[in-house]
C-alpha cells in the first residue's frame, strides 16, 4: 500500500535458502517447466528493479531475488520511494515491476496511466476492525470510520461494502480522516468506531488484544473469491520485453509457493534481509494469507469485481471491460499455470 518500504539483499544463508527453493519449484514444475525454462532466450534486459515496501504480504516479490538471479537477471534492484504511489512508480519508470492492491491499481487505470497487470498474487491482505458492539457492516450506519489522507483505497474499500448492504457511504458513514499509524490509538481511544487495516496494522491489532473483525478478506465472501495484490508493469515494458517479463513473472509465482509451502522460513528471511521488522507479524501474516490460490483463481474477474464497484461508487468513469482491454495481459500468467503444474 503506501507505507514506505525498506529492503536490503539476501544474507548469504537466505540466498542459499532462496537457490534451494528455486530448484525445489523447478523439480515440482517437472520436466516440462525445466525444458521451457532452458528453450526460451535469455532475457532482453540484464537489470530489473522493483518496489520496496515493509509489508509482508508482498512476501513473494521479495523472495524472489535469487529466482531472478537463476532467470537471467545479473543485476535485481529493490527501490525506495514514499513520493509516488506504487502504480505511479511504474507508470513514470522508477520501477519495472510491483505489486499493489486491485482496487488501487483499478483507479489509477482510469485516468489512462501506461501500466499493465499481468498476474494476481495472493488473497486477502485487509480486515475492517471494528468495536466490540458493531456486529455487522449494517451496524456501521451513523458511526465514524477512520481513513488515511492521501490514500483513497480504505475510503474506496469500505464504500464498496457499506454500499454491498443498502448504506450510503456520504450520508451514513461519518469519516475520520487521520495518519494510518495512528489508527490504532483512535481506535483504541474510541475515537472512530472502525477502520480498514493490512499488514502489519492487522497483526498488531491481534497482538494487541483487538480481534473483532466484521471484514476478513482472506475468509470472508465475497472478498475472499478475489485476489488483493497484482502485479504490474509498464505497458511498454511487457510489449518491448515479453521474455523478461514472462521470467520475472515465473520468478515471483515461484516465490508465492515457498510463501505457502514454508510460511515461518520466508518470514525469518523477511526480517534477516530486512524487509519488515518484526518476525511474529510476518509469520502471522504468511500464515494467514492465501498464495496458492494464482493457478486457480482468475485475475481477470477480480479486476471486472473490483472495477465495477468502484464505477458503481462513483469513483471511477471507466468500464471494467475498458480496464481489462486496455491495462491487462495474461498470457504469461496462462503459459506458467501450464508449466508450474503442483
Amino acid at each position: 500500500m503506501t507505507i514506505t518500504q525498506s529492503r536490503r539483499r539476501f544474507v548469504s544463508n537466505a540466498a542459499l535458502a532462496g537457490a534451494a527453493g528455486f530448484g525445489a519449484f523447478s523439480a515440482v514444475a517437472g520436466s516440462g517447466g525445466k525444458t521451457s525454462l532452458a528453450a526460451e532466450p535469455p532475457p532482453e534486459i540484464s537489470t530489473i528493479r522493483l518496489e520496496k515496501v515493509p509489508i509482508a504480504c508482498l512476501a513473494p516479490q521479495y523472495m524472489a531475488e535469487e529466482m531472478l538471479h537463476a532467470e537471467g537477471f545479473s543485476d535485481v534492484r529493490y527501490l525506495e520511494s514514499d513520493q509516488l504511489s506504487s502504480t505511479q512508480k511504474v507508470a513514470l519508470d522508477e520501477v519495472d515491476f510491483t505489486m499493489d492492491f486491485a482496487p488501487a491499481v483499478i483507479a489509477e487505470l482510469d485516468s489512462g496511466v501506461p501500466v499493465t497487470m499481468v498476474a494476481g498474487v495472493h488473497v486477502g491482505c485487509f480486515e475492517l476492525f471494528a468495536q466490540d458492539h458493531i456486529r455487522s457492516i449494517s451496524d456501521l450506519k451513523g458511526r465514524s470510520v477512520g481513513v488515511p489522507p492521501g490514500f483513497d483505497t480504505p475510503r474506496h474499500l469500505v464504500s464498496i461494502m457499506v454500499s454491498y448492504v443498502g448504506l450510503h457511504p456520504n450520508e451514513d458513514i461519518r469519516w475520520v480522516s487521520g495518519p494510518e499509524d495512528k489508527a490504532i490509538d483512535l481506535f483504541i481511544d474510541r475515537k472512530i468506531d472502525a477502520f480498514l487495516a493490512g499488514p502489519p496494522l492487522a497483526q498488531e491489532l491481534r497482538a494487541r488484544g483487538i480481534v473483532h473483525s466484521l471484514v476478513n478478506s482472506a475468509t470472508d465472501r465475497p472478498w475472499s473469491q478475489y485476489f488483493c495484490c497484482m502485479l504490474m508493469s509498464r505497458t511498454d515494458f511487457v510489449r518491448k520485453y515479453p521474455v523478461a517479463t514472462k521470467r520475472v513473472l515465473r520468478a515471483i509465482l515461484k516465490a508465492a509457493d515457498l510463501c505457502a509451502a514454508e510460511p515461518e522460513r520466508m518470514a525469518r528471511s523477511l526480517v534477516d534481509r530486512g524487509f519488515v521488522p518484526h518476525f511474529d507479524y510476518a509469520l502471522q501474516a504468511l500464515n494467514e494469507l492465501p498464495y496458492n490460490v494464482w493457478r486457480d483463481y482468475d485475475p481477470e474477474d477480480t479486476v471486472r469485481w473490483y472495477a465495477l464497484r468502484l464505477n458503481e461508487g462513483g469513483f471511477t468513469k471507466s468500464a471494467p471491460q475498458t480496464i481489462i482491454s486496455e491495462h491487462t495481459d495474461w498470457r504469461f500468467l496462462n503459459e506458467l499455470k501450464r508449466e508450474l503444474k503442483t
